[in-house]
């Protein structure tokens, strides 16, 4: 083969040349995406550390073992792309209700109003009013966040006075965190309804 046929193949517009040409390039894009790192973080979640200062700039000195419950939530689910600072009252003897209300912070979607509402059973006696952190997973959209999310069994973690849940409507993961968790005895089951609005129906 002499230099000119050479050049003549490596020249070629055929659309077969072009089909292969195209099929490489989408195969190499496929080994750049593959090779990304899992866990990398996108530009609409928070890593642990925004978390945390987050949660001391709101609980102040009552925040001891906020850090160490932040780390469990970020083991188990990862990074979070919204949270929620607010404060709630709750009460109960063997059923109770809690009230609350707050505002959803994000990256991408701004900040947001945001109630919540719930029953409970349980073994489960006394009163509080408490600031609460809500981590926010997997929120596909602000609409999202207003639906019920119920409680994942099991899923209770507390450490120097800061308690951790765990609630899930679907594919979203609600993590409440709150301080002062002495204040109510035992444990409970049940759900929370957040809202647009504030409404006394729990339910």
């Amino acid at each position: 083969m002499n230099k000119t046929d050479l050049m003549m193949r490596l020249t070629d517009t055929s659309p077969l040349a072009r089909l292969a040409a195209t099929t490489l390039t989408v195969l190499l894009l496929g080994i750049v995406v593959a090779a990304r790192p899992a866990g990398a973080q996108s530009s609409s979640q928070y890593t642990a550390q925004e978390i945390v200062d987050a949660g001391h700039s709101f609980f102040g000195n009552t925040s001891g073992g906020l850090a160490k419950v932040v780390e469990k939530a970020f083991e188990q689910y990862g990074l979070p792309n919204g949270y929620i600072l607010g404060q709630e009252g709750s009460g109960a003897f063997i059923a109770g209700l809690t009230y609350g209300e707050g505002e959803l912070y994000t990256k991408n979607a701004g900040q947001h109003p945001v109630f919540w509402q719930g029953p409970s059973l349980g073994i489960d006696y006394g009163g509080q009013g408490s600031r609460a952190m809500m981590l926010v997973y997997d929120l596909p959209s602000i609409d999202s966040l207003y639906a019920r999310f119920g409680g994942v069994s099991g899923s209770a973690f507390v450490v120097a006075g800061v308690g951790m849940t765990v609630m899930r409507n679907n594919d979203v993961v609600l993590v409440p965190i709150r301080t002062g968790v002495g204040a109510r005895l035992g444990i409970n089951v049940g759900y929370l309804k957040l809202t647009r609005s504030p409404t006394w129906n729990p339910f």
